[in-house]
């Protein structure tokens, strides 16, 4: 159990690239399965142990407090902290520092869900003694996301931007373990990318020391960055019933009126279907029975 570790969930993005939907509801308020998006996330986080949990928000901050309150609902105790002018991932975690008190702090952009195990990525940080650890995925195609590769000790070796040849499948799967002063050595008041800046100059400061990735997971990722593309992992995960085919063409329209009548359908859940929805060309989503390996790698 985590009990001893704090989370800090990144919620300040205005989500351009979904509008209208977030004109009136931050990107992770957006309504999923039943459920705001971050409400899952919030889950699986007290699912691993930690009861604390600090919200970097900023635009339309009132949203989440309005919603999750103080946390108790979900047997949490919820911090909300506001950026009045937008700091990027990194300045992001550094504008909650002063309110961090754990050594070890779990950090979450706010639209990503991993079905990861966290309490491996915690022991994964504190056995190898990293000053961070992310959590990598493997993509089929890396050529969308900047990549991270490792070595054979699983220490991250480099940050790269997206490029046309990458040199490895693994991408940032937007999960990360911090030691608190880690979090302290972020420039404060200014606008900072953890990926560009953080993570980048951690490999410059810090003596490289020796590091151990934990096995493959098979965990899902779902970034939650286009509508369109979330459906398909929410649809392979919760496998809703499947429509009755509709009338053909051909049949009159007393016919096709008749063929309205409620009936049960014979057409069988096609998870292979669903599957094939899911991997399609460019999709930024895996489903569950075809996930991605994991891996969870410290940056030492």
């Amino acid at each position: 159990m985590l009990d001893d570790v704090e989370a800090v969930v990144l919620v300040g993005g205005k989500g351009t690239r979904l509008r209208p939907l977030t004109l009136s509801a931050p990107k992770p308020m957006l309504p999923t399965a039943g459920v705001p998006f971050l409400a899952h996330l919030l889950s699986r986080i007290r699912a691993a142990g930690v009861r604390r949990v600090v919200l970097g928000t900023s635009y339309l901050a009132e949203t989440f407090s309005d919603y999750f309150g103080d946390g108790k609902p979900l047997d949490l105790e919820i911090e909300y902290v506001v950026e009045d002018e937008p700091l990027g991932t990194g300045g992001g975690i550094r504008n909650v520092y002063k309110h961090l008190t754990a050594p070890d702090v779990l950090v979450f952009n706010g639209d990503v869900l991993c079905g990861t195990d966290l309490t491996a990525v915690v022991d994964t940080h504190r056995r190898t003694k990293a000053e961070a650890t992310l959590h990598l995925v493997r993509v089929q195609d890396p050529r969308a996301f900047g990549c991270v590769p490792t070595d054979d000790d699983g220490r991250v070796t480099a940050f790269l931007e997206k490029t046309e040849d990458p040199p490895t499948d693994q991408i940032n799967a937007g999960c990360y373990v911090f030691r608190r002063e880690v979090i302290e050595s972020i420039p404060e008041g200014r606008p900072v990318s953890v990926e560009r800046e953080t993570f980048p100059g951690l490999l410059e400061a810090v003596p490289a020391c020796p590091g151990t990735s934990t096995p493959p997971t098979g965990a899902t990722w779902a970034p939650r960055s286009t509508w369109s593309r979330a459906r398909p992992t929410w649809s392979a995960a919760w496998r809703p019933r499947p429509r009755c085919p509709a009338p053909p063409a051909s049949r009159s329209r007393s016919t096709a009126r008749r063929s309205t009548t409620p009936r049960a359908c014979s057409a069988a859940p096609s998870s292979a279907a669903t599957c094939a929805s899911a991997r399609a060309p460019g999709s930024r989503v895996r489903c569950c029975s075809t996930a991605p390996s994991s891996r969870t790698t410290p940056v030492s």
